[in-house]
């Protein structure tokens, strides 16, 4: 059996009639009861090197204890649930970890004390219905194993682990505390609250603290870890060894150099006393230290000398709840009524001294409040209303009969009833929706040593706080602050320092950028119609500029091409009327019309300039103009060529004139070069598509100009480019044909209407150089009015004047005179 046996006798198999546990009331029914009523070897007082001390008195598990007592002399008085049924009990001290295995094999044991061999336990009777407890998680794992073997209830009233979770290799375990997921939640929204992410994990070196950091370490996703420290589990027997007194001053060691001011601990109570007296030898002081709910009430450490100095405790425990006469029945001058005093072999007669410890730590047990408690009282509760369902029982009594354990299991799973006007049921894991609040430690309160500062909900796991004057060590009552880098300022991204998101130093965000509060560490671009200064933390919308129908420019613009339309029209009837003239022939003839419908389909869209630019718009501006110019342009050319042919060509040339004038050869001309100008057009129009865009002024980002084309110039060079060729044909011919007749030489036309085409195209692509937007357009438009009036006015304008004023002049006869002057002149 080893040295740390708390009875003094051991479980004989073979038919001992010893009565094993250390408090029993008969009954119809038993209930086992396992609790950790002491801790260390009680039974081998010769240890003396032993720093806890012997037959030490664990007060909160005295005080579960007598929970399960109320419960089941409430329910043997109760007329409505098991009426006529008496609930007995058989509890025995498991001594915290050092004698679980010997009780669970009394509780299987039949009445004989003799646990037999069955290849099938369907019809065996154990001594107990059912098992409540024991309190740590260790511990219920380890008895869970062997009993749900036989499928016997066991319900733990405060053993948190995820471990029995698992329903295939527990089935018939239960809990009526919250699992440790739970408890991790609500110590997350603490951190959240109070916006700590730079934190300190110490764990135990057992099972409960690695479990509960392999959990804590996969919520924290939020969270850095600035230390990660394991605290070293003495034997509950012996003295602490020289090797884990070191370990243990390391870790306090480290706890003081860590930048980070909070510190999580996931441990049970008994492995923690050594640590906080080091803690406190090694003033250790203005930290916030959280527990879980296996210390967070743990009057022991509570009463440590000097605790206070380490600084805020805050932690995680199950919610008060009150029982009605419980505080009462706690501590009673009966005690011991039922236990057996002729027997001094027993864990609990053996330390009788630890009963006069209970009444003298009766105010402990108060103050301590009734958490726990409750779920032990629940747990009685639930297996009478289990047994109440299994027996078919009714106001008047129930149907006694032979109860095996494994029949209760369903039964327990189906409860589902309102105690103290809270309502108890099993989830799908076994586990009943109870609440935790957030309690801390108060020195200067000794009636209310752990006050409550806030409640946790399991259902919405929300955290809600009832008091808002928490006692911090620090200076002016201030919240401690935990980060390993502090917030940026609006604007800043985070650029991470290491491979932990909360170390990081804060970049200003540029221009044109905004910081999203769902991406910390990067700046968003702003949309291309907002715009945002350094440090902006949204983006604004630009003042969009385009040329606006109602302003001046606009309005000029408009009554310049509407003349030039009427002038255009005018001139296009005139010449219909006088299309038999010598001037209208000698003008182009039918090319004038051609030219002339160009002008006016030129004049026509010029208020696509004006307006809010669309892909329609921006279409008309890059094609329409340009084409029609190629036309009016192309013809001019063509007709000074024709009349130098005419006057020189042909007596040099005169098989090519032949040709010329055979094949119609302007209307070749024309048509080539129509085809080359609508070639370049789609092409233009493919590689720089006529789509508004938004220009930003450099110097001012909240406007932004809209233009149709990003590449605005080289569209218009490239649009240009064929006119810009036509236009130096056209003062070429015009430089050769300034001799010939006054009728027919219509050099200083020409170069009128080439100049005024020239001098435009230098503005805009001067214009173009230094600006962009608004004004780029004005000049576009001004200049698309100027072309088509200098061809209108300065090439028909003359034309109309003869026709008009010196109609003399508007005779073949007068035509033929001058070309005879001509000729003889030559000669």
């Amino acid at each position: 059996p080893g040295p740390t046996v708390c009875v003094s006798v051991l479980l004989t198999m073979a038919g001992s009639q010893t009565q094993y546990s250390d408090f029993h009331l008969a009954g119809d029914y038993l209930l086992g009861g396992l609790f950790s009523l002491h801790t260390g070897n009680r039974s081998s007082p010769h240890l003396s090197h032993s720093r806890v001390p012997t037959c030490q008195l664990k007060i909160a598990s005295y005080s579960y204890l007598r929970a399960m007592r109320f419960a089941v002399e409430q329910i043997n008085n109760s007329s409505t649930l098991l009426p006529g049924v008496s609930l007995g009990y058989e509890m025995v001290d498991v001594c915290y970890f050092t004698n679980f295995i010997h009780p669970i094999l009394y509780f299987l044991s039949n009445k004989h004390s003799v646990v037999q061999l069955h290849n099938n336990y369907t019809h065996y009777q154990p001594r107990v219905l059912a098992v409540i407890g024991p309190d740590s998680s260790q511990a219920v794992v380890i008895v869970a194993q062997v009993l749900s073997l036989f499928l016997m209830p066991q319900i733990s009233y405060s053993a948190t682990s995820n471990e029995l979770n698992d329903r295939e290799r527990f089935p018939s375990v239960f809990r009526t505390i919250s699992s440790m997921e739970q408890q991790i939640r609500a110590m997350l929204l603490l951190l959240q609250e109070f916006r700590w992410n730079w934190i300190n994990i110490l764990y135990s070196d057992d099972d409960y603290g690695r479990q509960n950091l392999k959990l804590l370490r996969a919520n924290t996703t939020k969270i850095c870890v600035a230390l990660q420290d394991v605290i070293p589990v003495p034997q509950s027997s012996q003295q602490l060894s020289l090797e884990l007194h070191g370990k243990i001053k390391s870790v306090v060691s480290n706890i003081i150099h860590s930048t980070a001011k909070v510190v999580i601990i996931l441990s049970l109570e008994l492995t923690l006393q050594f640590f906080f007296q080091e803690a406190v030898r090694q003033n250790v002081t203005d930290l916030v230290w959280i527990a879980t709910e296996a210390w967070a009430t743990e009057p022991t450490l509570y009463n440590i000398t000097d605790l206070w100095r380490v600084g805020t405790i805050l932690g995680v425990a199950v919610k008060e709840f009150s029982i009605p006469g419980f505080d009462d029945f706690r501590v009673s001058p009966a005690e011991g009524a039922n236990k057996q005093a002729s027997d001094q072999t027993t864990c609990n007669q053996a330390c009788d001294q630890c009963l006069r410890a209970a009444r003298d730590a009766d105010h402990s047990m108060r103050v301590q409040g009734e958490r726990i408690d409750f779920n032990v009282y629940s747990s009685v509760y639930i297996v009478a209303h289990a047994l109440h369902r299994l027996l078919g029982c009714n106001t008047t009594g129930c149907h006694k009969r032979m109860v095996y354990p494994w029949q209760l299991v369903p039964e327990m799973k189906r409860v589902n009833f309102s105690l103290l006007n809270k309502r108890i049921s099993f989830r799908e894991r076994g586990n009943t929706p109870n609440s935790f609040e957030i309690i801390q430690w108060n020195w200067d309160q000794p009636n209310n040593p752990f006050q409550k500062i806030a409640s946790y909900s399991t259902k919405n796991q929300t955290l809600l706080f009832t008091i808002q004057n928490i006692s911090w060590h620090t200076p002016n009552n201030t919240v401690p602050i935990s980060v390993c880098s502090q917030q940026c300022e609006y604007g800043q991204r985070r650029k991470p320092l290491n491979v932990r998101s909360c170390c990081f130093e804060c970049i200003d965000c540029e221009k044109g950028t905004f910081l999203n509060n769902n991406d910390l560490y990067n700046c968003q671009p702003c949309p291309a119609d907002q715009w945002s200064s350094a440090r902006s933390q949204k983006c604004y919308p630009r003042l969009v500029k385009y040329l606006e129908w109602q302003e001046g420019t606009a309005v000029v613009l408009l009554l310049f091409s509407v003349l030039g339309l009427v002038a255009t029209v005018v001139i296009s009837v005139i010449f219909a009327i006088h299309s038999h003239t010598p001037v209208v022939k000698s003008a182009g003839g039918r090319m004038c019309f051609l030219m002339l419908v160009s002008l006016i389909i030129g004049f026509i869209n010029v208020p696509m300039y004006i307006g809010i630019p669309t892909e329609f718009k921006c279409m008309c501006r890059q094609i329409v103009y340009s084409f029609c110019f190629t036309v009016c342009i192309s013809c001019i050319t063509v007709r000074s060529f024709q009349i130098i042919s005419i006057f020189k060509m042909a007596a040099r040339l005169p098989k090519a004139y032949s040709y010329w004038m055979k094949y119609n050869g302007q209307y070749i001309f024309i048509t080539v070069i129509l085809a080359l100008k609508v070639t370049i057009i789609v092409t233009n129009v493919i590689i720089h598509p006529p789509t508004p865009v938004l220009l930003v002024l450099e110097d001012n980002p909240s406007i932004a100009e809209l233009q149709c084309n990003k590449s605005y110039k080289l569209a218009l060079l490239m649009n240009n480019s064929l006119d810009t060729f036509l236009s130096i044909l056209c003062f070429y011919f015009s430089y050769i044909g300034k001799e010939l007749p006054k009728n027919y030489n219509e050099a200083k036309y020409i170069t009128l209407c080439m100049t005024c085409y020239a001098v435009s195209e230098i503005a805009i692509f001067l214009v173009m150089s230094v600006y962009r937007g608004v004004l780029v357009t004005i000049c576009d438009a001004l200049g698309v009015v100027i072309n088509l009036l200098g061809v209108s006015m300065g090439y028909f304008g003359p034309k109309c004047y003869l026709i008009f004023f010196h109609p003399e002049r508007n005779t073949a006869a007068y035509f033929q005179s001058v070309i005879q002057s001509y000729t003889m002149r030559q000669d």
